[in-house]
Formats: structure tokens, C-alpha cells, sequence
């Protein structure tokens, strides 16, 4: 990944009407420009009248196209070869030298612009590198009052605009652009490409305004797609290159404009806007949403202006006194757009039909090889008497008593997987679903005929399920143990604390009955319960291995240990109820025995008394 901020690089257009009010540094990196007074504000006039812009260049009036191309399109064009993604665009307002400086001037040869030159460029570096191999094709887009047209129609040439095939935008779910209609051509040489180019510039919509004899009222975009590799290599770098012309935006009140040309700038200064929108939101820091999607040309050019792209742009200038403005603006634009950076990366990736025959050709050649080696010829499939022999080797494996036994089958895979498909069937307790086939490129499927068992998926289950249950039964004995113990403790210090009578009355409810050793819950027996007759040799084994290998044994022991702890514990917790329950009963017939004491002494004293009445009353 490479971080490349967008360079910036400005074009004077030539001036030999009027004068021009402006000037570059000697070593060609600053264009400033001077506004002259205007007397109509007054002596008093505090409005700036000095701009300076910074360049990466700055190409005055007296540049030629050569120099351009070297200087701007050449390095563009190398990291494309490379595999990188290149974008050069022009901008300024109409008449400023756009078209002239992409496409060139059709009157002499030297005025040819950087798309023409570099397809020359291109094609002399394909015919000179003969380490790589590579395919080049071309599309030529039209993006005319935000609707898209192919300019390469296949068909014949177009009699007009509405005649050429209209292209859409589609976005994929990772938001990549995809134009629908685009007619995507190769060109094998130089010759085909300038041909492509000449045909879509014939196709392009151009009007005579008071600006320009010959504008371009649309924006275009020639696209260069290069593919590129090693002979015989898997890996393929694919890049394109996009180089745009932008229509030129214009003051419909100084042009005077009208009709269609009118509907045409509302449009082309409408775009303009949207891109300086997404230019200043790619300029600004933590900016959550970039809106690409308000023009066509901003949804085409996502990737050039702030993606995996290495972008340039061309600042078209006029110095003409009257377009002053117009140009200061174009500079301030230049200079929110030198902000961006973009994260260009190596666009490689491996070509699914080349690895798969060169997979092919390397299987091939291994299985020459091992035929060499053994001497004899395989197919994909075993032979009907090789599985028969397989199927009885592991037969006898299976039964062999030998810890150490080994079955020795040899360097074939073929064999290996087979061997293992048939134990596979034994330990699962199914036959196999494979039939016997000499051809087939699966291994064919045996009978069993072993007899071994093992612990099917149901015992498993069903030994989680009571290994569960178990647990469960234990957590509540545990629990009424200690509940328990708690209200014997209560108990004895109810009887420590108070007299005989109070502690008779106040004892709780389930202490007017303790339980007896017998009524205590038994212990749980062991979960795993020891040599069963009813397991087999193999249930058993794989019992043992469950065991074993189960990771809450240890738990489980432990618990066992203090069960049998807390059971003692109440077992003589028990003990220690029925003595305190003998004791209060004693003390509940010792209570019964006084009450009737006192029941008779007062009966008795009653009786007494009557009888005195009696007598005194006689």
C-alpha cells in the first residue's frame, strides 16, 4: 500500500489579446495573481488584490505537450504498468485549454494531447518488455446532463446522442461501481486504440458558445485497462487508468447563454459543485460520510478522488483580465484538492483458469512419477480384488490380539483412505454407503461383517443423563444434611439456655418427631457402577475409556467421601435427637404426673370446703 497525496499542477493557457495580470517564480512552483483597483469603489479599498497558489509545476504559456506528458502523464503511466491505479483530470472553467491539454489539437502532430501520447507510450513499452504478457482494453464514457453514454458503440457510428446505448451505475454490496451499457473493447495495438479514441471524440456532444467555438458540453472519461503477467505465472495485476476531461464551468450571466446551452451549464456547473462538495469532505478530518452518490461523475470517479488511486490534476488557467475570478477559483479549488491523500495499493490477485490447469499438469506429472517409482499404473479407483484384500487385512487387524499389530498397506493413499472409511463403518455400527465401483473417485463401500461393539451415540447420552441425575441427588442430600444439623444445633442451645418446662414449649414442630437412623436418606450408590455382566467386551471398554477420560471423576469422589462424612455426622446427629426427645418426654409425664397432683389436692380442697358450709348451715 502506497499513500500518495493527490499532485497538483497548473497549465496557462496563452493570452496574446489582452494583458495579463499575473506571475511565476523563478523556480516554477508559485502562480500569483494581481487583481487591479477598481475606481468604482472608491479611493478607500481595502479588498485583497494579491493570490498566490502553490504548484507541484506550474507550465506557463509557452509550454509544449511534450513537456506535459513527461512531466505529469510518463510517471502516471509507469505505476500503472507497475499494477497501481492512475488517474490525471483536468479542470477549469470553459476555453481554459481542457480538451487541449487530454485529448490535443487536430492541427499538427505536435499538439497531440496526453491520451494520444500515452497510448504510444504504452504500446512502445509492451513491444519492448517481453518478460510480461500483456492485454489492454478501452472504454470511453459520456457523462452529458448526468446522463451516461457509451461513446465506443460496437455498432455503427451515431447519427446522435440519443442513439448511443445509455449507461447506468450499479454498487455491489462491498460498494464497488459497476457501469451496466459500457462497452469494454481490446485493442491490440497502437493503431486500434487511436482508432477508438477518434470515434469516441466524434461521438462527444461539442457547441459553439460565446466562450469557446468548439466546448465540449459533457464530461468524458477515456479509461485505459491493463492486465498484465508472467508467462506461465498464476498471478495477474490488473490496472486501469483513468484520464478525464471535465467540461468547463462558465457565468451563464457574463456567457449570455440560452436554450440548451443554458439546460447544458445548469448541469455541467451543478456536477462541478457535487465534486468540490466531495473534495471538501475528503479534505476535512473525521468526516463519516463522503457524498459520492450525488452526481454520476463523483459515483465513477469514487476511487480517483479518494480511494486505491494514484490521482494528478491539471489546473487549467486563463490570465485574461476578465477571467480572473474564474481562475482564482479553479487555483482555490487546486489547493482543497492537494489535501487529499489516497491509499494506492498493488492491484495482484491469482487467475482461477491458469492455476487450475497448471494444478492439472502438476497431478499429472506426480502420478507419472509414482508410476515410475512402483512400476505399475493406477487409476482413480480400486480394483474389486484389491478391495477384497483390504477388507480382510483389516479384518484380521481387528481381531489380532497384538497390541503391536501393525497393517501394512503400503505408499498408496488410495489404500490408506480406504482402510480408514471400512474402521470408520466399524466403530459407527453402520455399513457403508459406498458401492463397488473400478472408476469410481470414491472408495467402494464395504459389508461389515466384524462384529465389534462400541459405545453407540444413545449410551452416551444416556450415561450424561444419569451422570446429571446424580449430581442433582446429591446437591439435595447435602442441602438437607446441613438443614438438618442446623436445627439440632438450634435445638441444644434452646435446652442449654432455658428450664425444662420453657424449652418443652418452644421446641420446633419437626423435633417433636426426630427421624430415626432408618428414615434417613441412604447414601447414593457409586455412578459408575463396576464390571456389568450385561456390557460386552467392547461396550465395557469404551465404558472404562468414559471414565476415564471424563473430566468431573475427581469431583465426583469427592463427594462421595463427603457424603459418607455428613452421613456419620447425621447419624449421630440422630443419636443426639432421640436422647433430647426421651428426655422431653420424661419431662412432659413428669409435668402430666404434677398437674394431676395439683388437680387433686384442688379437688380435695374444694370437697373440703362444701362440707364446712354444709354443717354451718344446719
Amino acid at each position: 500500500m502506497v499513500k500518495h497525496a493527490i499532485q497538483i499542477f497548473a497549465r496557462v493557457k496563452p493570452n496574446k489579446k489582452s494583458v495579463s495580470a499575473y506571475s511565476v517564480d523563478e523556480d516554477g512552483h508559485s502562480l500569483e495573481f494581481e487583481v487591479p483597483k477598481d475606481l468604482a469603489d472608491g479611493f478607500i479599498n481595502n479588498k485583497k488584490d494579491k493570490y498566490r497558489f502553490r504548484f507541484q509545476k506550474i507550465f506557463d504559456q509557452a509550454c509544449k505537450q511534450e513537456e506535459l506528458f513527461e512531466t505529469i502523464a510518463k510517471p502516471v503511466a509507469d505505476r500503472v504498468l507497475s499494477g497501481y491505479n492512475g488517474t490525471i483530470f483536468a479542470y477549469g472553467q470553459t476555453g481554459s485549454g481542457k480538451t487541449f491539454t487530454i485529448t490535443g489539437g487536430a492541427e499538427r502532430y505536435s499538439d497531440r494531447g496526453i491520451i494520444p501520447r500515452t497510448l504510444s507510450y504504452l504500446y512502445q513499452h509492451f513491444s519492448q518488455d517481453k518478460s510480461m504478457v500483456y492485454t489492454t482494453h478501452i472504454s470511453y464514457l459520456e457523462i452529458y446532463n448526468e446522463m451516461g453514454f457509451d461513446l465506443l458503440d460496437p455498432r455503427q457510428e451515431a447519427s446522435s446522442l440519443e442513439d448511443l446505448p445509455k449507461v447506468t451505475i450499479l454498487e455491489d454490496t462491498d460498494q464497488n461501481i459497476h457501469l451496466k451499457n459500457l462497452s469494454l473493447l481490446q485493442s491490440d495495438n497502437e493503431e486500434e486504440a487511436l482508432n477508438l479514441l477518434f470515434l469516441g471524440d466524434t461521438n462527444r456532444m461539442i457547441a459553439e458558445t460565446p466562450m469557446n467555438q468548439a466546448s465540449t458540453r459533457s464530461h468524458c472519461i477515456f479509461t485505459i485497462h491493463l492486465c498484465s503477467r508472467e508467462p506461465g505465472s498464476a498471478t495477474v495485476r490488473r490496472s486501469k487508468l483513468h484520464l478525464v476531461d471535465l467540461a468547463g464551468s462558465e457565468r451563464v450571466g457574463k456567457t449570455g447563454v440560452g436554450g440548451q446551452q443554458l439546460t447544458e451549464a445548469k448541469y455541467i456547473n451543478l456536477s462541478l459543485h457535487y465534486l468540490e462538495q466531495v473534495i471538501i469532505a475528503l479534505s476535512e478530518r473525521n468526516r463519516s460520510h463522503i457524498p459520492y452518490r450525488n452526481s454520476m461523475m463523483t459515483s465513477v470517479l469514487r476511487d480517483s478522488l479518494g480511494g486505491n488511486c494514484m490521482t494528478t490534476m491539471i489546473a487549467t488557467v486563463s490570465v485574461d483580465t476578465r477571467n480572473l475570478d474564474e481562475s482564482i477559483s479553479t487555483c482555490r479549488f487546486a489547493q482543497r484538492v492537494a489535501q487529499i491523500k489516497n491509499e494506492a495499493l498493488l492491484n495482484e490477485e491469482l487467475d482461477p483458469t491458469l492455476l487450475i490447469t497448471r494444478l492439472k499438469k502438476e497431478v499429472q506429472t506426480l502420478k507419472d512419477e509414482l508410476a515410475m517409482i512402483t512400476g505399475e499404473q493406477r487409476s482413480d479407483g480400486l480394483t474389486p480384488q484389491e478391495i477384497q484384500r483390504l477388507q480382510e487385512q483389516v479384518k484380521v487387524f481387528l481381531h489380532d490380539a497384538d497390541p503391536e499389530g501393525k497393517l501394512e498397506l503400503g505408499p498408496d493413499m488410495r489404500k490408506n483412505h480406504y482402510c480408514f472409511f471400512l474402521l470408520k463403518a466399524k466403530i459407527c455400527e453402520r455399513p457403508s454407503s459406498y458401492h463397488s465401483s473400478g472408476d469410481s473417485a470414491g472408495p467402494p463401500g464395504p459389508t461389515a461383517t466384524d462384529h465389534m461393539q462400541s459405545s453407540s451415540p444413545t449410551e452416551l447420552k444416556k450415561l450424561k443423563d444419569m451422570l446429571t441425575q446424580r449430581d442433582n441427588e446429591i446437591s439435595i442430600l447435602v442441602s438437607m444434611l446441613k438443614k438438618e444439623k442446623k436445627r439440632a444445633q438450634d435445638a441444644l442451645a434452646q435446652l442449654s439456655q432455658r428450664s425444662p418446662a420453657s424449652s418443652t414449649a418452644t421446641l420446633p414442630n419437626d423435633l417433636a418427631r426426630p427421624r430415626s437412623t432408618e428414615e434417613l436418606p441412604p447414601p447414593q450408590k457409586s455412578l459408575y457402577r463396576k464390571q456389568d455382566p450385561e456390557f460386552s467386551i467392547g461396550r465395557q471398554e469404551a465404558f472404562d475409556i468414559f471414565k476415564r477420560d471424563h473430566g468431573d471423576q475427581l469431583i465426583i469422589d469427592e463427594n462421595k467421601v463427603l457424603l459418607k462424612q455428613r452421613y456419620s455426622e447425621a447419624k449421630a446427629l440422630g443419636e443426639k435427637v432421640n436422647n433430647v426427645r426421651s428426655k422431653v418426654n420424661d419431662l412432659k409425664r413428669q409435668l402430666e404426673l404434677r398437674r394431676r397432683q395439683i388437680a387433686v389436692q384442688v379437688y380435695l380442697f374444694c370437697r373440703g370446703d362444701n362440707r364446712i358450709s354444709s354443717l354451718r348451715a344446719s
